[in-house]
């Protein structure tokens, strides 16, 4: 096997491929990304040069009867990201990110979503407490206004073959689907947190997301209003994700079919994960911000459709700054969590403060990434401006409401393994040995239930669960680690590692997914059905 094909697999899985070693072998060099990365052809710019662009924060075009009422229009937009290069995006109202949509605890709002678009889109709100009609499923499509009957999109693909030629026909006698426009209606029964939206359409939701079809969610109450965290503008959502751009300036992605229309899948060397060579923060290739001496809340998304990161503060002179985190996933911890790195996965999210107050007015503090190299070892850069008063706190009790789940409450304990397999015969990415089927029930459980899931993992798969949060209880065995702690949606199992989790499946009774966020993993078969009854 070339070794061009070897590194393309990805990691570990390339390594048991060409070298004939076991999988304990391989997997115990732990490679630090899953998944092959793509070289732009286009001049990059310096790091460091462009401004943080802020992502514009939604009005609502109502709010009358209790809830409040958004419209956002999927359409095609040409934007400049590379500084004098024009690119076409697949967006939400013509920005990448997304508009921010801002809403309170227990205020329900209602976001009807246009597609003009040139194929079907689904839109799930990651970590949200959603009902079923209203989670996203990959099948519950929103259809062009010009695209063929309903019937035809029961169906993925048109060949026979497996990924190569197009998938099967897979039909889903419970697929909701709507023309042109669609309401989904999201109660917000949950904590306070950073919840981010994004296309899930059935074997394209990598292209899709890569293309720009995500936005960021901010859910608030006044419990985290009332703790004196830094706000207004020392508060900064950054959505970070990699993407690599072709000749002409266009988004580069390996599909098979690049209209998105047919033939979902990615050329071969890229099966494991696409990875791109320009780091962006809210759209922007390594942006740089000028902000005060004084405290910073950053509330982080990794957003790369298989890129990891390892996140670290660094000084001009050298010196690294805390990280210190206050929420997870699913909103704040009990109490804050020091760390000197932290590790992202796709699709997690990290609410963390740093202080800048002790570093001298005009320098620099670099966000790098340790798993990075060349050009993708750098991230963002914050410019101290100037000294300035703050009266933030980082208290030492965040939250009283955390879940107390016992080993002893679960109701059952769960195994699955997330492994590379043979799918209708070519590569896939299974669940316990199968590729995803939407008519297929996996997994039903009682809503109320308690439950311990042990997960096992071949390569770098980050497991997101619907609707509901998760503790993890441990790692191969071991305690769970720092990063680990507070409620969470998304956990990153690197190769060869397995963790426990434990939940509560509450909420709604409905068809769910879990799956890998590893997008391309999704696409090719890595995800599950999850019924609550």
């Amino acid at each position: 096997m070339p070794r061009r094909q070897v590194l393309g697999i990805g990691g570990a899985l390339g390594l048991i491929a060409a070298t004939g070693l076991s999988a304990s072998a391989a997997l115990s060099r732990r490679p630090p990304v899953t998944g092959a990365e793509l070289r732009s052809a286009v001049p990059l710019p310096p790091a460091f040069q462009v401004p943080l662009p802020i992502p514009s924060v939604l009005a609502p075009v109502s709010t009358s009867g209790g809830a409040d009422r958004y419209e956002i229009t999927q359409r095609e937009a040409t934007v400049e990201i590379l500084p004098g290069v024009r690119t076409s995006l697949w967006t939400y109202d013509g920005t990448f990110p997304g508009p921010t949509i801002e809403s309170r605890r227990g205020r329900p709002i209602i976001v009807r979503h246009r597609n003009d678009l040139s194929v079907p889109t689904v839109v799930h709100l990651h970590g949200g407490r959603s009902p079923a009609a209203s989670d996203g499923y990959p099948t519950d499509l929103v259809l062009p206004e010009d695209w063929p009957d309903a019937a035809h999109l029961t169906h993925a693909g048109d060949g026979e073959h497996g990924p190569e030629h197009g998938m099967p026909a897979m039909r889903d006698p419970r697929a909701v689907q709507t023309r042109l426009t669609r309401d989904y209606a999201f109660p917000l029964d949950q904590r306070p947190a950073l919840l981010w939206y994004h296309d899930h359409r059935m074997d394209f939701t990598a292209p899709a997301i890569w293309r720009g079809l995500a936005g960021l969610q901010i859910v608030r109450d006044d419990a985290e209003d009332s703790l004196g965290l830094p706000a207004g503008r020392r508060e900064l959502p950054l959505m970070i994700a990699d993407r690599a751009f072709a000749a002409d300036g266009s988004l580069d992605y390996p599909a098979l079919d690049p209209t998105l229309r047919e033939r979902p899948g990615v050329r071969e060397p890229y099966l494991a994960g696409v990875l791109g060579d320009v780091i962006l923060v809210n759209g922007a290739p390594w942006p740089v911000h000028d902000v005060d001496a004084a405290r910073y809340r950053l509330r982080l998304l990794n957003a790369s459709n298989a890129r990891h990161y390892e996140l670290e503060a660094v000084s001009d002179d050298g010196r690294r700054l805390d990280l210190v985190q206050i929420g997870a996933d699913q909103g704040l911890l009990a109490a804050p969590v020091t760390h000197r790195r932290l590790p992202v996965a796709p699709a997690e999210r990290y609410d963390v403060i740093v202080d800048f107050s002790r570093v001298p007015v005009g320098s620099r503090v670099r966000i790098v990434n340790r798993l990075g190299s060349g050009r993708t070892r750098d991230v963002m850069a914050f410019r101290v401006a100037r000294k300035a008063a703050d009266d933030s706190r980082i208290p030492r009790t965040l939250s009283n409401d955390l879940p107390t789940w016992r080993r002893s409450d679960a109701v059952r304990v769960r195994d699955f393994s997330f492994r590379a397999g043979r799918m209708r015969g070519d590569h896939g990415w299974l669940i316990d040995g199968l590729p995803f089927d939407p008519a297929r029930s996996d997994v039903t459980v009682r809503i109320g239930d308690v439950e311990v899931w042990r997960l096992v993992a071949d390569v770098h798969h980050p497991v997101h669960l619907h609707l509901v949060g998760f503790q993890v209880l441990s790692r191969g065995g071991r305690p769970p680690l720092p990063h680990d702690a507070g409620l969470k949606d998304t956990v990153s199992l690197r190769p060869g590692e397995s963790a426990e989790i434990i939940t509560r499946f509450d909420g709604y009774r409905g068809r769910y997914l879990f799956h890998c966020h590893n997008a391309e993993h999704e696409d090719m078969g890595m995800m599950a059905n999850l019924e609550i009854i």
